[in-house]
């Protein structure tokens, strides 16, 4: 028997602006973009791992209301989780980020004493980014 990473979801308070951010900066490809009622979610792929799928997806899309503000409250915090990435050019991806719309960055390209060169932004919900490079 095996397992495997299949997709992570990020919570985001407007698709809109995380899908620019992760598509449009980032470079991800939309393998679905899917509305259900007055939600909506968006599953990213990239090219060098498209069997792992990130899914946006708004804070109350399939949680009870109480749930929805539980989290849409963490997210505004900025107190969610983080996705960790990695690219071969670690300074071009920063240059490229650092300048996207809604994007804080929270640490410059550096070397880390645990052995990895990277850097962190906020993405435009406010989601810890790290990039590192490969």
């Amino acid at each position: 028997m095996t397992i495997s990473l299949s997709g992570v979801h990020v919570v985001v308070d407007d698709v809109d602006a995380a899908l620019a951010f992760y598509r449009d900066t980032l470079g991800m490809t939309v393998r679905n973009d899917v509305g259900n009622g007055a939600f909506r979610w968006v599953t990213l792929v990239t090219d060098t791992q498209p069997e792992i799928g990130i899914v946006l997806s708004p804070p109350h899309a399939g949680r009870s209301q109480e749930d929805g503000d539980s989290l849409a409250a963490l997210l505004a915090k900025g107190a969610l989780g983080m996705v960790q990435l990695r690219c071969d050019d670690l300074d071009a991806m920063f240059d490229k980020i650092a300048s996207a719309p809604g994007v804080e960055v929270l640490s410059e390209p550096a070397s880390q004493p645990w052995g990895v060169r990277d850097a962190a932004v906020r993405d435009p919900a406010g989601n810890m980014v790290r990039i590192e490079q490969a």
